[in-house]
């Protein structure tokens, strides 16, 4: 009786040891995490207070993080020394066509591939996925050779028509999380007479909207930041997007170390993403865990 009483405190003293370990591993965690952040929060910090300096305060040292005075004068510079206002609807006009249209064929694709019939199914979806495992860089200059071709360089068509046809990651993340839809609802439905395309839009759609909201504003945030595909293709002032618009900036005012006005025009390009991100965040971090689970 006195051997049983004694080994009874055994399991709450481990429980405890396992409990402290626990603690210090989320505090070392907790540490790294906040210094990975520091170092990823600091520049942008740096860049927003940069926007209100003077010159002057840009090269003091030591580094000045908060000016003297928030001077809002480079904001209303940007507008006059540039075609900004102009680059933000070039950027809307291509991201917003290609990832509402580029969306709606991509649903339609992996419906297609995950819950239809065909014949070589498996054999064209997975050169797909070849296709996708290809380097933008191989396929630049054939592209831009049928673009010029065509007559397509310096407008926004070569940047909007590839992507109205849909965007392979999102047809491959679409059809994973497909696979968790019962293949029954289908079946009954194509009993009470409805076609695929009622399918999709009145079954398949709802389903899966969290997963495309997701997915569509990740694809928007990367359109609106592309700018290796519009350095490509635009010329002309007018037909460029934000980025090119930015990139302009840097390299003229660079030369005159105005800073403070490159850093203004960079937080105006940063804004929408922003607000998307705030916005739309819960469906941005469900599109990062539903990746984990139904991968």
């Amino acid at each position: 009786m006195d051997t049983v009483l004694d080994k009874k405190p055994e399991p709450k003293v481990k429980y405890q040891s396992e409990k402290k370990t626990t603690r210090i591993t989320n505090i070392i965690v907790f540490c790294l995490l906040s210094v990975g952040a520091i170092f990823m929060v600091a520049p942008l910090l740096w860049m927003v207070a940069t926007s209100f300096k003077e010159i002057e305060e840009v090269y003091a040292l030591p580094p000045v993080w908060i000016p003297e005075s928030f001077n809002f004068i480079k904001y209303v510079e940007i507008w006059e020394k540039g075609p900004l206002l102009q680059g933000i609807i070039n950027s809307l006009i291509v991201a917003v066509s290609v990832t509402v249209i580029g969306t709606f064929t991509s649903s339609l694709a992996a419906f297609a591939f995950g819950k239809m019939n065909f014949p070589f199914k498996n054999a064209i979806f997975l050169l797909l996925l070849t296709a996708m495992m290809i380097p933008y860089p191989v396929v630049m200059i054939p592209q831009f050779i049928i673009f010029s071709q065509i007559g397509w360089v310096d407008t926004l068509l070569p940047l909007i028509v590839p992507g109205l046809f849909g965007n392979i990651i999102m047809v491959f993340f679409l059809r994973q999380y497909l696979t968790s839809v019962p293949n029954s609802i289908i079946e009954a439905a194509k009993i009470d007479g409805c076609s695929y395309f009622k399918i999709f839009y009145k079954i398949i759609f709802p389903l899966v909207r969290p997963a495309v909201a997701a997915q569509l504003i990740l694809w928007f945030m990367t359109i609106w930041n592309d700018y290796l595909g519009p350095i490509l293709y635009l010329n002309s002032p007018e037909k460029q997007t934000l980025q090119l618009v930015i990139a302009n900036f840097n390299s003229t005012y660079a030369i005159q170390s105005d800073y403070p006005l490159i850093m203004a025009a960079s937080v105006v390009s940063l804004l929408p993403m922003l607000i998307v991100f705030i916005f739309f965040q819960k469906q941005i971090i469900e599109s990062v865990a539903i990746s984990g689970v139904k991968g």
